[in-house]
């Protein structure tokens, strides 16, 4: 979950799942207009909280791909030279629509990818929030003057780059295929989205919201079921950036992909991320960070989770203690329920592999703390839903504690050497996010020099600030976002050298 620092909505939302608010579009968006799949395949669609077939969308191929970005292709040129204001004034408008719609948004994103209706709220003030955000830096484009002497003057341009992929996963639909096209168009580039397949209705909805905002060809969607729709996009010679939102294993492939055509890459990946808490530290403050952190509402679905915990020996069966007591606020439920605090694993494959992970931490001797099963209520029948889950007496060379789990499995691991401790905390091979707890301020500096980490809470967790770079380091990713260098990531540098004409001497 990403918890913006930003005022959370209030939208009123009923305690059924209206599904009137599902698209009336199933097909693909492009050119300002609905086409439908050239190869005529459509796949289905299901709610991971009920189990309730939601429709079928299009599948996009190679063809629907090529036809989209020619439309993106086609814009681009119109769009790049709207001046920046123009743009910023439809990006606000793009932003005033999302705000509008925020009940109905929210419970679209409830019903496709199974994160419960409250917190997705949140999640479209997010997306508004980055959307104005980019729209009040359209002016920030900025280049350089160099001196070069007399009758000379050097000046460097920012211009945008042509047409951006944008592929965006499952866990915030919504936020991240409204949100992350705002950069990319305040720059003045047109933007094909490629929505997640286990959950593109949000994305479709956008599309039907804003058809009339943008000039035809600016902003497009297309939805498709397996690689083949994003591969074509990161592998299309008209594509002038691909920005991913994924796993390591899907950004590997991107940028190998995007190597052809030397297109750059914008890659938010995976993370394994620690939270380490210091004898000093208050233990039930830090078992309320351990549950914040972890990202319980949305099933621990956030690349951001902090999902390993490294607590001092000092603190450690009291901060357990106090956990316990706490973590009973998330009981899965009906995503589209009001009062649900957690809602449901994406897809079956995702379920699967979650339940895997935990049955491995049984084996290899982890102690269950609490969860590690399915809820069994009558009422969560055709569901995929997993309990919250706890292992102690996790040692770094358990599969938990190596891999990322993408599910509501937390790992504790006990500390006394800090030295060993930040060791373990950076033998990982990814590096977003960390969090540390202590009232030691030469302890917190300390621990955040050393973490290998992007992007680093002393005293907080799991909470962004626009303007402040979100990205990862080692195989967490590459590029920063949220930020003025997430806008200028989308511009190339031009330098233009002009020598004065000559007069002639005077007589």
């Amino acid at each position: 979950m990403r918890k913006l620092d930003t005022p959370q909505a209030t939208a009123d939302v009923s305690a059924g799942a209206d599904l009137t608010l599902l698209p009336s579009h199933r097909d693909l968006f492009y050119g300002g207009a609905w086409h439908a799949p050239l190869s005529g395949r459509y796949f289905e669609l299901t709610s991971p909280g009920t189990g309730e077939a939601l429709g079928k969308a299009a599948d996009g191929a190679d063809a629907d791909v090529d036809a989209a970005v020619a439309s993106a292709h086609q814009a681009f040129a119109a769009w790049r030279d709207t001046p920046p204001l123009e743009r910023a004034k439809a990006l606000r408008r793009f932003a005033e629509i999302v705000r509008d719609n925020t009940r109905g948004l929210a419970m679209l994103d409830a019903i496709d990818c199974g994160n419960p209706v409250r917190a997705m709220l949140g999640d479209a003030e997010i997306a508004a929030a980055q959307i104005d955000f980019f729209a009040g830096l359209v002016t920030e484009m900025k280049g350089a003057s160099i001196p070069m002497g007399p009758d000379r003057m050097n000046v460097s341009v920012r211009e945008p780059l042509g047409v951006v992929a944008r592929i965006i996963p499952f866990n915030h639909p919504f936020m991240f295929a409204a949100g992350k096209s705002a950069a990319p168009l305040a720059a003045g580039n047109t933007i094909v989205v490629k929505p997640p397949e286990q959950a593109p209705l949000s994305a479709l909805r956008l599309a039907e919201l804003v058809a009339d905002v943008f000039p035809p060809g600016v902003f497009n969607v297309v939805t498709g079921q397996g690689r083949e729709t994003g591969a074509a996009l990161v592998a299309h010679p008209r594509v002038a950036k691909v920005a991913l939102i994924g796993s390591v294993a899907a950004g590997r492939a991107v940028m190998r992909s995007a190597s052809d055509t030397l297109k750059p890459v914008l890659l938010e990946l995976g993370g394994k991320n620690a939270l380490i808490a210091f004898a000093d530290a208050d233990p039930a403050t830090v078992a309320d960070a351990m549950i914040a952190g972890m990202n319980f509402a949305w099933c621990g679905q956030s690349c951001g989770s902090t999902s390993r915990v490294f607590l001092h020996g000092a603190i450690h069966d009291a901060v357990l203690n106090e956990l316990k007591a706490r973590i009973g606020a998330f009981r899965p439920g009906r995503p589209h329920m009001w009062e649900t605090t957690m809602g449901a694993i994406s897809s079956r494959a995702q379920y699967d592999r979650v339940l895997g992970y935990i049955a491995s931490a049984t084996k290899e001797g982890a102690t269950l703390v609490c969860g590690g099963s399915s809820p069994r209520a009558p009422e969560l029948a055709g569901g995929l839903f997993i309990d919250p889950t706890v292992f102690a007496d996790v040692t770094p060379a358990m599969t938990i504690a190596r891999e990322e789990i993408f599910g509501p499995v937390l790992s504790v691991l006990k500390w006394t050497d800090e030295a060993a401790m930040m060791r373990d905390v950076n033998a990982v091979e990814m590096g977003l996010t960390c969090s540390i707890w202590t009232n030691d301020l030469n302890a917190a500096l300390r621990t955040a020099s050393a973490a290998q980490a992007g992007y680093v809470w002393v005293n907080e967790v799991g909470r962004h600030f626009l303007g402040a770079p979100f990205g990862g380091i080692k195989r967490s990713g590459v590029g920063r976002e949220e930020c003025l260098e997430e806008l200028l990531s989308f511009t190339q540098e031009k330098n233009i050298h002009l020598r004065f004409a000559l007069r002639p001497p005077r007589t």
